[in-house]
């Protein structure tokens, strides 16, 4: 991913990044709801020692002392609940928000104590909100905080501490920002992840179809030509060389899925070439194949492999054809059969190569012959060629197998 499409999308330059929830950190949506009560303790006691002090010094306890009790350990319990908002809805979320702010502006307002308090509330408030949110509530909870002080004669002894409320709580905004980052980055891993494996079983599906396809029909077609053989003919020399030939394959097709599997099997156009020619061979169907290769690019030639492979798999499968072409190109190549096939079926194999040939760029097309048959072409677009390199026209190859 570059990096001008991950500040898009996990920096603070887009709408949806502001007005979005906070993602959740999967497998722990917010703090320990064990640990925090105790830590929240150590965070409010620079805060509720002076507090306390001071109510403890009062003459007689009345109902407004009384009240004022309630409101500074409200302060204290509500953020020790803080990791309870966490796994609510959003409309709780806003609601605890609103709670913490009001809180704090209350006691600012009605005990002769530091705005110090507010930043229980405005700390709180980055991790459980949308961004956009963060900043109008934040920021009207601080301007209404100095507007208390002044009317009660109190900003010039609090000013410093309002401004401390607002750096921290600024750093904290920063802070959620980057949590935020980094717990959708871990999401888009895990989908990174996920459609990996998801790849890798198509890559398996589509290897494995086109391996296992093209294998047990050559095998098929060679141990029904054996055994016509033996029924017909009597001929146990010629059959003993088809069973071997069929031996042969499935030790080839055993080695190829296990090479499959591990990722490290490579196509051979003209491999392919030679493997069409024995198939056709054992159906009786005509081959006009090309005797090489060369003229094909050598970074098409594996995809063209697999073209090859499903094409003759399905000839010899559905077809009903008496004789097969094929024509190769530098970047393209043509499969063409004389079958009774009248329309287009674009069943699992067809699909795969469509797959495979979009993956570099390519495209397949089939299409009906006018007497019947198919004929398949796959083509490649060449890569745009320097101005140094003069351009060479390649001829199809071709010829009677």
């Amino acid at each position: 991913m570059a990096e001008d499409d991950v500040n898009r999308k996990y920096g603070l330059g887009t709408k949806e990044t502001w007005w979005e929830d906070p993602p959740v950190n999967r497998g722990n949506s917010g703090p320990d709801k064990f640990r925090w009560p105790v830590l929240s303790i150590v965070f409010t006691l620079p805060y509720l020692i002076p507090v306390t002090k001071g109510l403890l010094a009062v003459d007689r306890v009345t109902p407004g002392v009384v009240v004022l009790w309630v409101l500074v350990y409200g302060v204290a319990v509500s953020y020790a609940l803080f990791p309870v908002a966490f796994d609510r809805s959003r409309p709780f979320r806003f609601a605890y928000s609103a709670w913490m702010l009001v809180l704090g502006l209350t006691v600012v307002a009605a005990a002769d104590t530091s705005p110090f308090v507010m930043l229980y509330g405005t700390a709180a408030l980055v991790f459980l909100l949308p961004l956009v949110w963060v900043v109008v509530l934040d920021g009207a909870a601080l301007l209404l905080g100095a507007g208390i002080l002044l009317l009660d004669g109190r900003f010039g002894d609090n000013y410093g501490d309002l401004i401390t409320v607002g750096s921290v709580t600024m750093a904290m905004f920063f802070m959620s920002s980057l949590v935020r980052a980094v717990r959708r980055l871990q999401q888009a891993n895990e989908e990174i992840a996920t459609l990996a494996v998801a790849n890798e079983r198509e890559r398996l599906a589509r290897d494995l179809h086109d391996l296992l396809g093209h294998s047990l029909t050559t095998i098929t077609v060679k141990a029904g030509l054996a055994r016509r053989v033996l029924e017909t003919a009597g001929d146990i020399p010629r059959a003993v060389e088809e069973i071997r030939e069929v031996e042969s394959l499935t030790r080839s097709a055993l080695s190829d899925v296990r090479a499959t599997v591990s990722a490290n099997r490579e196509v051979s156009l003209s491999a392919e070439l030679v493997g069409a020619r024995a198939a056709l061979r054992a159906a009786e169907i005509d081959a006009d194949l090309p005797h090489a290769v060369d003229n094909v690019r050598p970074e098409f030639q594996p995809t063209f492999g697999y073209v090859l492979r499903e094409a003759v798999t399905n000839v010899l499968r559905h077809s009903g054809a008496k004789r097969v072409r094929v024509r190769l190109g530098d970047s393209w190549l043509e499969i063409e059969d004389d079958g009774t096939a009248t329309d287009v079926v674009a069943g699992n194999g067809l699909r795969g190569l469509s797959e495979r040939l979009a993956a570099v760029g390519g495209a397949l097309r089939t299409s009906v012959r006018a007497g019947g048959g198919l004929l398949v072409r796959a083509e490649i677009p060449l890569p745009e060629p320097s101005p140094a390199t003069p351009a060479v026209r390649a001829e199809p190859a071709g010829g009677l197998a």
